[in-house]
């Protein structure tokens, strides 16, 4: 039907129709409706007083929050360059002042640091490549219903969370094992972890059977699956695995004070541990290694043990930052997931 054989009468209902539903619009706007409640920015307007209220809360909360976590870094940091005699008299609070670097050249003159650093360096990276593969492949098998008795050895190895031994027979059992006072004690101890094994069985419970199954119907085998189709989905769950055991690896020393004897094989932390105990005498040292005669201008970086212990605080802390942002984006998707299954 064209638009010129239309009846008067048709026009005229189009036309009054059309007028009721402007009126309908223009009452509704007149009343505070928005015209486009879609729209982002008119919903935002519509918040009441209380949630107005509630978000300024949590704006504040949250703010104080990352202050309070993040100032003690910053305290360190500052406190570590800043004019010693200054800082031993707890004037550098907030900014720092007479900035120097002299603390961390002669930190890291101290005997042993080079060596210890490579022993933390070692057991932090060899730990921690073992303790993501042992996780991920134990709790990939113990999803899989044709382990052999695969309750029993998950129930087995999960109830060593909640019992052990005791310090004494693990230090006896250590050491019929040989490895005492050797680099492998650091490793091979925490290489299964209970708790890692469980975040990755679960990870691993919410991917589809079907992958696996296609798989296997293409006739691939448990190592195949594992390392081809497994290995590479969970790479949210194992690098939450790796920033755990990168971070228990790197700030253990506690291993060092009861397995090794050897000062060839200190760990950085049981050294810088040492150091901190000793902090006044190291301080004595450093002065007396400097010579006798000490003008104005050398007080403001002669060593204090406030200054040691604040320099060997930030040279055991910022290693390690640097591994979060690396895996960032896998932490918390990793964690959500790997905590609840799906």
């Amino acid at each position: 039907m064209s638009v010129a054989s239309v009846s008067p009468a048709a026009a005229t209902q189009v036309k009054t129709a059309a007028t009721v539903q402007t009126r309908r619009k223009s009452k509704k706007n007149r009343g505070g409706a928005p015209l486009h409640p879609e729209d982002p920015q008119q919903r935002i307007r519509q918040h009441s007083h209380g949630e107005n209220v509630y978000n300024v809360f949590n704006i504040i909360f949250f703010a104080l929050f990352t202050f309070l976590c993040f100032y003690p870094f910053y305290y360190l940091i500052i406190n570590s360059i800043s004019n010693n005699a200054m800082s031993a008299a707890g004037q550098i609070n907030w900014w720092p002042s007479g900035i120097h670097w002299d603390n961390y050249g002669k930190v890291f003159q101290l005997d042993g640091l080079g060596e210890s650093a490579l022993i933390s360096l070692g057991r932090t990276v060899i730990g921690t490549a073992l303790t993501v593969l042992a996780s991920a492949y134990l709790g990939f098998m113990f999803t899989q219903q044709k382990m052999w008795h695969r309750q029993f050895w998950y129930r087995f190895v999960i109830i060593t969370m909640y019992f052990n031994a005791g310090l004494i027979p693990a230090f006896i059992c250590m050491r019929n094992l040989h490895l005492t006072n050797t680099f492998w004690v650091y490793v091979l101890p925490a290489v299964v972890q209970p708790f890692n094994i469980i975040l990755v069985k679960t990870f691993i419970e919410s991917i589809p059977s079907s992958l696996q199954e296609a798989a296997e119907v293409d006739g691939a085998g448990e190592l195949t699956i594992f390392g081809k189709i497994i290995l590479p989905m969970c790479q949210p769950i194992l690098a939450t695995v790796a920033i755990f055991s990168a971070v228990g690896q790197w700030n253990s020393f506690q291993d060092t004070l009861i397995y090794i004897t050897d000062s060839r094989l200190y760990s950085l932390q049981y050294v810088l541990y040492r150091y901190l105990n000793q902090a006044s005498s190291l301080a004595n040292q450093v002065k007396a290694s400097a010579g006798s005669t000490l003008n104005v201008a050398s007080l403001a970086t002669q060593q204090t043990p406030t200054s040691i212990r604040m320099t060997i605080a930030v040279i055991v802390v910022l290693p390690i930052l640097f591994v979060y942002p690396f895996f960032q984006r896998y932490f918390v998707k990793g964690m959500f997931l790997g905590a609840v299954k799906g």
